[in-house]
């Protein structure tokens, strides 16, 4: 039997724009249109059910439960902000914290207002600027009823999918690019957390607590030859430390926030540039059990992660961590095994304060549509029906009783 500390937060993670629904603004949705495998639609109509939801996830003893605020519903036109949406979230928040659940608020999860896309998205000089006046007007609004903020979430796989391969809007294949991109994001951050740290002294509430939500993966050399190990040590720096150690160095860092799901094995052929950052075995060498999108299912990757980043002396909260599947045995099973492998990196030293399941609701997974079940619990895109998982009913019981 394992044993949680008392404290620990247990809940679930969502994203606006994949269980809202009518996201109109956005440039997903305009790209989805032409582009997507699915077209977002109503989602899961969390927008509308977003109480309902809420009263679930309080039934599964969850004590904490992230959201996300949609950019582009707040200021649909740039400059114009949106009182009914703004107080939409206000309602949002309040019922979290009515349910007994501690709302963790990200501001930027992947979806950009399509005025802002159009004026050149992150790539433009300007960018952290647009995105300060949006942030401002958020937490002037949330503030009071908000204690975790994540600025931006998986800053490396939105430069990787939208300017490296070019899977998401707007499908640049640029390095150039993806480093001014980056650029911005460092000073999108290092702007949020200062205007967050400023209005809360301000207003004299208690000290935030701010961070990025960071998509760590297990890099797994295939071989031990040279040129996997190298090529294994260019991607963990790059993926999983590189824009911590960014924001880091300004001091912009009161948590780390992680999101974790899997491994590459890592099997380069040659020294090439591509070679180096992308390659993985096409073999089938050390087989893993995989989730339904073919992604390696690797528990000890997220231990062996969480003590690398004792180094940043820093609370940690898992804010995803979940499997996309349809056999829901085999649900239970991954969050078993992974928070055996959180309690394993606890006990190594690392202050982890919080897990956060990936995700609450099946939902829009972006380019995969809708196929890839992640919920704990299922949704009828049909009636938009709810029904809660039996790996749910297990979960709640670790909720409950903080023993695994």
């Amino acid at each position: 039997m394992l044993q949680f500390p008392r404290d620990f937060f247990w809940g679930a993670s969502t994203s606006s724009y994949q269980v809202e629904g009518n996201n109109v603004a956005s440039d997903w949705w305009h790209w989805e249109q032409r582009f997507g495998k699915d077209p977002s639609g109503y989602a899961c109509r969390h927008y509308e059910m977003y109480r309902a939801d809420f009263d679930l996830a309080q039934s599964l003893n969850h004590n904490a439960h992230r959201i996300s605020i949609e950019w582009s519903r707040v200021e649909p036109v740039e400059g114009e902000f949106s009182y009914q949406e703004i107080q939409h979230y206000i309602h949002v928040i309040q019922s979290l914290r009515q349910r007994g659940l501690e709302p963790v608020v990200t501001l930027h999860h992947f979806t950009n207002p399509l005025w802002f896309s159009n004026k050149g998205g992150w790539e433009q000089p300007d960018a952290a600027i647009y995105f300060s006046r949006y942030c401002q007007r958020i937490i002037d609004a949330l503030g009071v009823y908000v204690h975790y903020w994540v600025t931006i979430n998986e800053p490396m796989v939105y430069l990787y999918q939208s300017y490296l391969i070019g899977n998401w809007p707007p499908q640049a294949k640029s390095f150039v690019k993806a480093k001014r991109v980056f650029d911005s994001l460092v000073r999108a951050h290092i702007e949020a957390f200062t205007l967050i740290k400023r209005a809360y002294l301000k207003r004299q509430l208690p000290d935030p607590m701010i961070s990025i939500a960071q998509n760590i993966r297990s890099f797994v050399p295939c071989t031990p030859s040279f040129r996997n190990t190298f090529a294994v040590a260019l991607r963990d720096w790059a993926f999983n430390y590189y824009f911590i150690n960014a924001v880091g160095r300004a001091k912009t860092l009161d948590y780390i926030g992680v999101n974790y799901y899997t491994r590459d094995l890592v099997d380069v052929k040659h020294f090439g540039f591509a070679s180096l950052w992308y390659d993985v075995c096409q073999e089938g060498h050390h087989p893993l059990e995989k989730n339904s999108l073919g992604w390696d299912i690797y528990p000890q990757g997220l231990c062996d992660l969480l003590i690398s980043l004792k180094r940043y002396k820093l609370p940690v909260f898992i804010l995803e961590n979940g499997i996309c599947t349809d056999d829901d045995e085999q649900r239970w099973n991954y969050i078993r095994d992974h928070l055996q492998a959180v309690h394993r990196a606890m006990e190594a030293g690392c202050p982890v304060i919080g897990y956060l399941y990936w995700s609450l609701l099946d939902n829009f997974e972006w380019d995969k549509g809708f196929r890839p079940r992640f919920g704990l619990i299922d949704v009828d895109y049909t009636t938009c029906a709810r029904s809660v998982r039996p790996s749910a009913r297990r979960f709640a019981e670790v909720c409950k009783t903080g023993k695994l």
